[in-house]
């Protein structure tokens, strides 16, 4: 039997908030059934943080009006919202890392005998919810020794041990491979038979319409609409949410590819990669796909350096030799790694040390003493040239938006002269707009003779992109094809 009924769990009138200089909220009203799975999407600045902020009770709301279950609530704060029935779980994990699974997910609740913890109930009870979801975990294993994927099946577990009826999932998919997606789709579609619902929010529009009951659209604070999944297509919510078609998104190529940049020949790593040679010619965007653990990341890691490998790598005629980060920037080989907060940016420094970071030999006297007025001007042409959406120059890069960051990282390569750029998933948890201006500075990157290496776990992205597509299997290169004999299938049944 589906739950979802007519009947309205949750409802918003009129709901407003703002901050210094920004409406973040401007008069949102819609309502959310009970035991649906209800997406919600928009650009980056949609306002899609700030509701579910207010929501989990983290913002108070200026204006408007809120009704849980046919009751107008104000929530006062996180803990409120718990008692309500209403959990977040966020991107960043809010769990123990040196605590217990069952721990973690009785945290503030466990049970006691007496003075002490009743250790076997509290265990039954965390293992019980797990059983619930189909998850087996040992109650005892500390949430540092889990893998992204059962990090997020505690976090679940924890608002499930706290009563919830509507558990707000905020990019889920984020760090999740093609394997623990699907466990993930199971366990949210178990929730919604019980009668809990969902709110869900990701960038990824395919997913939307993998899991999705219904789905609302923010834009620029404001709701736009909603509508049944079943009723609307992937061109119509992009055109919803950014305000022009699909087709728009990836740009027209104006490039010419030119002579061979990058030649790489035999390059291996034992267990990880096994003779992998391909050429990279001048102005040309090769995409890398593959299942997640082919290889791909392992690929653009040991052209960049990052990990040691074995064979040879020719740049522009010339054998160089790649043994770390620095050789691959001295040689103007650049890498946007995957995980852009971990390992690709300085989050607590300025727009302009993540900017300037890597080429400060270039703006310094005898590489010593920074040259700052040089510095400043060559930040500030970086951030108006890819359009960085910023205050300016000494804005602390952790205060913006993913799109926004990636675009710093990017600016950080231009700023060196990079002649090839791997870029690996270079628009995860980006919205459908700020993708666009990453394919619009990929394209003119194109038009200056830049080679690009684009790994992507999203089909559509590599066809919509790729002048031509590696697809890596088990850490070796199975197939090359050229962009007008790839397909989805085609690249799957490669790939697979």
């Amino acid at each position: 039997m589906n739950p979802t009924s007519d009947h309205s769990i949750l409802e918003l009138n009129g709901l407003c908030k703002s901050f210094p200089g920004v409406k973040a909220l401007e008069d949102v009203s819609f309502s959310i059934t009970q035991g649906e799975i209800h997406a919600l999407v928009g650009e980056n600045g949609a306002g899609k943080s700030t509701l579910i902020k207010i929501l989990s009770g983290a913002y108070q709301k200026d204006k408007g009006e809120i009704i849980l279950d046919g009751k107008t609530i104000d929530i006062a704060n996180p803990h409120h919202a718990q008692k309500l029935g209403i959990s977040t779980i966020y991107q960043e994990f809010n769990l123990g890392p040196h605590l217990s699974v069952v721990e973690n997910i009785l945290l503030g609740q466990l049970p006691t005998r007496g003075p002490m913890v009743d250790w076997q109930r509290a265990k039954q009870i965390a293992s019980e919810i797990l059983t619930r979801l189909g998850v087996d975990l040992s109650m005892d294993a500390l949430i540092d020794t889990l893998s992204v994927a059962d990090k997020q099946l505690v976090e679940i577990a924890k608002a499930l041990a706290h009563q919830s009826r509507v558990l707000i999932m905020d990019e889920p998919s984020a760090v999740l491979g093609e394997k623990d997606m699907e466990k993930l789709y199971q366990v949210i579609r178990s929730l919604k038979e019980s009668g809990i619902t969902i709110i869900y929010i990701s960038h990824r529009l395919v997913e939307i319409f993998d899991i999705a009951d219904r789905v609302t659209v923010l834009k620029d604070g404001r709701f736009i609409a909603t509508r049944n999944i079943k009723d609307v297509s992937m061109p119509e919510l992009v055109k919803m949410m950014i305000g022009r078609d699909l087709e728009d998104v990836y740009p027209v190529r104006k490039n010419v590819i030119g002579d061979v940049i990058l030649e790489v020949n035999h390059l291996s790593r034992p267990g990880v990669l096994e003779d992998v040679s391909f050429q990279l010619r001048a102005g040309e965007i090769i995409g890398v796909a593959g299942m997640r653990g082919s290889g791909r990341t392992e690929l653009v890691r040991a052209l960049f350096g990052a990990d040691a490998h074995h064979g040879s790598l020719t740049l522009m005629g010339k054998n160089i030799r790649v043994k770390s980060p620095k050789d691959a920037i001295h040689h103007r080989v650049a890498l946007a790694t995957e995980d852009r907060k971990s390992e690709g940016l300085f989050l607590q420094m300025t727009t302009r040390v993540n900017i300037t970071i890597s080429g400060l030999r270039s703006i310094s006297l005898g590489g010593i003493f920074i040259r700052p007025k040089e510095e400043l001007n060559k930040v500030v042409n970086l951030i108006k040239t890819l359009l960085i959406k910023t205050p300016g120059p000494n804005f602390l890069v952790a205060n913006m938006s993913g799109g926004n960051q990636q675009k710093v990282i990017l600016a950080r390569w231009l700023n060196i002269g990079a002649k090839v750029l791997l870029l690996d998933e270079p628009t995860r948890g980006i919205d459908v707009g700020s993708k666009s201006e990453i394919y619009q500075i990929m394209a003119q990157l194109t038009e200056q003779g830049v080679g690009l290496i684009m790994v992507s776990s999203e089909l559509p992205e590599i066809l919509g992109m790729s002048d031509r597509i590696l697809v890596m299997h088990d850490g070796r290169m199975v197939k090359e094809l050229p962009r007008s004999e790839a397909s989805e299938e085609v690249i799957m049944s490669y790939a697979a």
